[in-house]
């Protein structure tokens, strides 16, 4: 195809891609958080087997001696903020895979009404 394409195709074409950019971050966000979700629940799961006077730190920039039921609470919450999170990013995930399909059927149909070039 010789030419330019028309203005609202290059739209629609630089709309996707932006999409898919959204995309692959809102993933990438996702992974990370399941990670870290990952991570609390094994923290916790050790916490559970440890006697409540074991000596336990909290591993951050510093060590920090806790007791167990305070680090417990803390893990539990921020592990409840993570879910909710992650819950969030999947809905954004399927708003954008669904505004991503709705925006390629569109791009479809315009590309379906160029007239062919040639002669």
């Amino acid at each position: 195809m010789s030419g330019e394409l028309p203005p609202q195709i290059q739209n629609q074409l630089a709309q996707l891609q932006q999409l898919q950019q959204q995309a692959q971050a809102v993933i990438s966000q996702k992974t990370q958080i399941e990670a870290l979700i990952r991570e609390t629940d094994a923290a916790l799961r050790e916490l559970e087997k440890s006697s409540d006077d074991a000596v336990i730190y909290s591993v951050g920039e510093l060590l920090f001696k806790s007791e167990k039921n305070k680090l417990t609470e803390e893990l539990k919450e921020r592990k409840e903020m993570m879910d909710l999170r992650l819950k969030t990013m999947s809905k954004q995930e399927e708003r954008i895979q669904s505004r991503f399909t709705q925006l390629q059927d569109q791009l479809k149909q315009s590309l379906g009404q160029i007239p062919p070039k040639g002669g």
